[in-house]
């Protein structure tokens, strides 16, 4: 098969790497890629939400499968113009990824399913969601409706931060258009968690659960980030947890996008709370997490094309898919100065030096190749040190070995993924 990947993260990295093992691969490109990429794949000049661009590339090449990385091209309708073009491909259409493009319509969703989550309110004017923040009082969540590359949800502690985060979002406009509705809803404590499942429109099957850092600072301090490091297996997601979230929150989900006529295909990110072995969902995300979707390739010991293709044509049932009982851990090494201003083009070194480290695997975010081919940074969060073990305390070990290797003076990373794992 020949099958191109959308995006130049981190996550397509990963699922580049898992697809180059596949026997049934015979030609894989990514589109935009970047320099770990290019090292399992054919990089194509494409950006990853020119949607048109992709769509002539993939009837020109034949491509069999396109699998679309991130939520932006899904919610601008590429999956939509591929099926129109006779190409399967791997990811929800527009109408269906609405469940990422607006929270809004996600929590409505949510509310007709039945699916257990936090109370909510819709607001398109900036007095009124004032006045319901006031209502209820904080802590509470102010969210941006619209995609805001992972960065419009303000969990306010205080009534001024809640009032200050609709000033921002709302009339300041930070976050452009995005910021034009806002959801706000009830903060939830607990622990969080990342759970997956494969959709075809009618039905779903289980993946596993990570657990994801997202402040930028050791002991889950400063700033939201797209995401510091994950784990998985996920000790706080047991089995009896993974089935109970099956059975009210996922297959709820898919069923009801059917009634609605949006039926959901792709892969399913439920963001969840965990308190007490109960779980209530935070959001739903229309890809793979990331850097979760880095841990669960890690431990993934199935082949992923058949998977894909499966999801895509709608032949779920029956589909088992086997996962590694080791852990793997991924440590993600961001430039100086992120989730604020940083400089780019920095040089990096040791990358061969980490990746010998028993068992690593460095995946690639933000980086490319200068003219004289150096690998530098040229994003925010900027590579993915992946690590196995035979538990969280070995692979977090291999992991910051691999962080030590590396030569990147212009770049820092989180020392104490896995915390919640290990004061277990």
């Amino acid at each position: 098969m020949k099958v191109l990947v959308v995006g130049g993260g981190g996550r397509e990295h990963a699922l580049c790497w898992k697809l180059k093992a596949s026997p049934l691969l015979t030609r894989l490109w990514c589109a935009p890629g970047n320099a770990g990429i290019a090292d399992v794949a054919e990089c194509v000049g494409i950006g990853a939400e020119d949607v048109a661009g992709l769509e002539s590339f993939a009837v020109a090449q034949s491509v069999d499968l396109v699998v679309v990385g991130p939520e932006a091209p899904l919610v601008l309708g590429l999956a939509d113009r591929l099926q129109a073009a006779g190409i399967r491909v791997f990811g929800p259409s527009a109408a269906a990824a609405e469940l990422e493009g607006s929270k809004g319509f996600m929590k409505d969703i949510v509310s007709k399913a039945g699916i257990p989550t936090a109370w909510y309110g819709r607001f398109t004017d900036i007095d009124a969601a004032k006045a319901f923040i006031r209502e209820k009082g904080a802590p509470i969540v102010v969210k941006t409706d619209g995609l805001a590359a992972g960065k419009g949800v303000v969990v306010a502690m205080t009534l001024d931060e809640a009032l200050a985060a609709v000033d921002d979002m709302m009339g300041a406009k930070v976050f452009g258009a995005a910021g034009d509705e806002l959801v706000i809803e009830e903060f939830l404590d607990g622990e969080e968690a990342s759970f997956f499942a494969l959709c075809d429109g009618r039905t779903a099957i289980p993946l596993i659960a990570a657990q994801d850092h997202k402040r930028v600072g050791d002991g889950d301090t400063g700033p939201n980030t797209g995401g510091m490091g994950a784990y998985s297996p996920a000790p706080v997601f047991t089995d009896v947890l993974r089935d109970r979230v099956m059975e009210q929150v996922i297959l709820p989900a898919v069923r009801t996008m059917a009634a609605e006529g949006k039926p959901y295909t792709g892969v399913l990110f439920a963001g969840l709370m965990i308190r007490n072995d109960t779980a209530k969902l935070l959001e739903f995300n229309v890809r793979f997490g990331d850097p979760e979707c880095q841990v669960l390739m890690a431990r993934l010991k199935s082949d992923l094309l058949p998977v894909l293709v499966a999801a895509a044509e709608g032949r779920l049932d029956g589909v088992r898919l086997d996962w590694s009982d080791e852990c793997a851990l991924v440590v993600v090494m961001a430039a100086n100065g992120y989730p604020g201003s940083y400089r780019k083009n920095t040089v990096i070194g040791g990358l061969d030096a980490a990746g010998a480290v028993a068992g690593v695997t460095v995946l690639h975010a933000g980086t490319a190749r200068d003219p004289e081919g150096a690998v530098v940074a040229t994003g925010g969060r900027v590579l993915g040190v992946t690590a196995p073990g035979a538990d969280v305390a070995q692979a977090r070990e291999r992991a910051y070995r691999a962080v030590d290797a590396l030569d990147w003076p212009d770049g820092f990373c989180r020392r104490d993924i896995a915390w919640r794992a290990l004061s277990r």
